[in-house]
């Protein structure tokens, strides 16, 4: 059985990694020397957009608290919101280097854009953790999830939907992540090693992630290939397979075929739950956070090889090589695996999937 949401084990998911060389990675160059500090440490935290449910139920609250619990309530976290604004960001990172924090997460709208941001925090002897999007720039370290992994899974539950072995002349519809965000092109890439015995009859990148451009987007492919002759749906995540649902069933389709997600969303699991969702991919947030504020901590505080047995992994941006990398597992959830998931790891409460429209589906999934 699993326990993910046991954030103050979640050192020991990494430590077992295959280990890499090297001190702290990025492209350091020196202005962030080594210097021991206590508990009075100063973490900036910098997410991307408060349409995705979990960045504030879940990434904010737990870098805080295990921030706290670290430094035995004397360390200082900083906070900052950019709503899906890239330049925000920007502003955000660049009045955290005058607020002199001693280490910063950040969570990218746009990485490639945060670049020049985030040299400047490096020159300003900052240390830098990318935190879900690899953020371009010489960042210490990455803490996040597999992304291939991320697209194989969405991908092959897709065609285990489709009864394991669909032929070529299957359709399916893609319906990507956003451009500007590294994962999304991952995510892809992932997907479509995985679905090359079906037809890709249309794919779609999907700016800022937004449910309503998925949704015009799947009202553009029911129009030009008929919604009968759509096998099913790779939706990126849960938001645009909301989007997504929405066209089908403004189509008048009623039996709507397998569509996938990513992030667990709460509506995604009642829709997973009423046969309008086939699958989403769940990622242990709790894991990630508790994490990402350890290594903020342990690097602040320069007690570096602490640090870095928590990324023992290696990834490369296109800005920098050999960046530290810890990597958290993740979930394809589908109706069977919610009990054994997220409400296992109290990611969610049954009370709160099973509202009174949800009970049947609920007491019929064994959700009590």
């Amino acid at each position: 059985m699993r326990s993910a949401a046991m954030v103050s084990a979640a050192s020991v998911l990494v430590v077992s990694l295959s280990a890499c060389g090297g001190a702290l990675s990025g492209g350091d160059s020196g202005s962030s020397a080594t210097v021991r500090k206590g508990n009075d440490v100063k973490i900036g935290l910098l997410l991307p957009e408060k349409g995705t449910a979990r960045y504030e139920k879940f990434d904010y609250p737990i870098i805080k608290k295990q921030v706290s619990e670290l430094t035995k309530g004397e360390g200082e976290l900083v906070y900052a919101n950019a709503g899906n604004d890239a330049d925000l960001q920007s502003r955000q990172l660049e009045k955290m280097i005058d607020d002199k924090v001693d280490t910063l997460i950040v969570d990218p709208v746009d990485a490639k854009l945060i670049g020049d941001s985030v040299q400047k925090a490096k020159d300003a002897g900052i240390h830098v953790i990318a935190y879900d999007r690899l953020a371009e720039g010489p960042v210490d370290a990455y803490v996040g999830f597999d992304g291939e992994a991320v697209g194989q899974t969405q991908a092959r539950e897709l065609l285990y939907a489709l009864g394991g072995e669909p032929a070529k002349t299957t359709k399916i519809v893609m319906i990507n992540g956003s451009p500007t965000d590294p994962n999304a092109a991952i995510f892809k890439k992932g997907a479509s090693s995985a679905l090359t015995s079906v037809t890709i009859a249309k794919s779609y990148d999907t700016e800022a992630w937004k449910p309503e451009t998925a949704k015009a987007h799947m009202e553009e492919a029911i129009a030009e290939i008929g919604a009968a002759n759509i096998a099913g749906v790779y939706s990126a995540n849960d938001g645009m397979a909301g989007g997504i649902v929405e066209a089908l069933k403004e189509a008048g389709v009623t039996e709507l075929p397998p569509i996938t997600g990513q992030d667990a969303e709460l509506a995604a699991i009642r829709r997973i739950l009423t046969g309008d969702q086939y699958m989403t991919v769940y990622k242990p947030y709790g894991d990630q956070a508790a994490i990402a504020a350890e290594m903020a901590v342990r690097v602040a505080q320069g007690r570096n090889i602490e640090f870095e047995s928590l990324a023992m992994r290696e990834i490369d941006s296109p800005t920098t090589k050999k960046i530290r990398m810890a990597s958290v597992t993740v979930y394809g959830v589908t109706r069977k695996d919610i009990k054994e998931t997220v409400l296992e790891d109290g990611f969610f409460k049954v009370s709160e999937i099973c509202t009174p429209k949800y009970e049947e589906a609920c007491a019929e999934a064994g959700l009590k």
